[in-house]
């Protein structure tokens, strides 16, 4: 079996559900695509971990060969097969851990460890956009599905980008501003501050039937017992399969939460309700200021803040379930807008292997 004479170029996006493969050639076209199993670094013994790459990549390398295989190739490859690779690895969260896994695929892949491998934390590839639009200098991910966290880089003289700063993926206690949890959380809040307005006897605001539905998921019946809801979620969780005990105190607290996020985002951008909408702003926003935060925004001196990225020169990458629905992200670049910044560009990743992958075929065209 010959192997491609073509550059390949190959991404790896390693997560906790599953491994996505993707393989370019010198024009960025996907040549060869595949997913794997799991492969979260932490939660493996390195050779499951190996094993999961090793698989989901010969498989994508089946149709990448001078004659396309009918079986998966097989790692180490005989030959030098790659013109360069970029692993983004959930669980890979320190310099031991990147030296780790590098080592390790240097191994199954044949590529030195060095500028040819690139191995880093799966937000990492959030970011490959920067390496598609070469006149900006600077990105910023922002991640918003169960959880979220912002990070900037820049780009490096050897074309690849290095973290600069972060902020947020502090989990659902101390964070995740502008997630499903966020979302669930701050639709509770909401409905408790309109009680607070009608005890002090303000005039009361639009009606909502989508009040009644947030707490018709807790067995709650009618608005003026709205306050029922409070133990509900604060109460630890019930383990038994018991139907004797209601299916919401069995779930964890934050997926009390979280689970009301479809319903908060189907009651404002299919029914329009007011109070649904309300709550989106206020999550949107949250997330805005977090972007915000590691932006040099109108009136903003860099001296004060020398780490952070001009949006005129910077694209801002999005990734994540919620972030992924067009009308919230544009609930968040609104935010943005009243806080002075408007990004160079806008991109929702929603393929970062394939992104990825494209990124480095760029990047080397670049370089020629």
């Amino acid at each position: 079996m010959g192997h491609s004479k073509t550059p390949l170029f190959l991404c790896v996006d390693c997560g906790g559900s599953k491994t996505s493969v993707a393989i370019c050639g010198a024009n960025a076209i996907v040549l060869g695509r595949a997913l794997g199993g799991p492969s979260n670094f932490s939660n493996l013994p390195l050779t499951a971990f190996l094993e999961a790459v090793r698989v989901a990549v010969s498989n994508a390398l089946e149709s990448c060969v001078s004659l396309p295989s009918l079986t998966p190739v097989a790692l180490p490859p005989s030959t030098d097969l790659f013109t360069s690779a970029w692993f983004g690895i959930a669980g890979v969260d320190s310099p031991a851990a990147v030296q780790s896994a590098s080592l390790a695929l240097s191994g199954l892949l044949g590529i030195p460890v060095g500028p040819r491998l690139t191995v880093a934390n799966d937000t990492h590839l959030l970011a490959a956009p920067l390496r598609l639009h070469s006149d900006v200098s600077h990105a910023i991910t922002a991640i918003a599905g169960t959880g979220s966290c912002v990070v900037s880089y820049s780009r490096a003289f050897s074309g690849m980008h290095v973290e600069l700063a972060r902020i947020g993926g502090w989990g659902w206690i101390l964070g995740d501003e502008g997630s499903g949890f966020h979302v669930g959380r701050e639709a509770i809040r909401q409905l408790m501050l309109d009680t607070a307005r009608d005890s002090l006897g303000m005039v009361p605001p639009p009606k909502s039937s989508f009040k009644s539905k947030i707490l018709s998921q807790f067995g709650i019946d009618g608005e003026e017992n709205a306050a029922e809801i409070l133990p509900i979620v604060y109460r630890s969780e019930i383990a038994t399969d018991s139907d004797a005990v209601p299916e919401y105190l069995r779930l964890p607290r934050e997926k009390r939460l979280s689970q009301l996020s479809p319903l908060v985002f189907a009651a404002a951008f299919i029914d329009g309700d007011e109070f649904a909408l309300r709550v989106l702003r206020n999550t949107a926003g949250a997330l805005a200021d977090q972007i915000a935060a590691l932006s040099i925004g109108a009136g903003e001196d860099l001296t004060e803040k020398p780490r952070g990225v001009v949006p005129g020169n910077t694209v801002l990458c999005f990734g994540g379930s919620l972030v992924g629905i067009e009308d919230y992200r544009g609930l968040v670049l609104d935010e943005l807008k009243k806080r002075g910044c408007v990004f160079r560009y806008v991109e929702f990743v929603d393929d970062a292997a394939a992104v990825g992958a494209a990124g480095l075929a760029a990047m080397a065209a670049n370089a020629s």
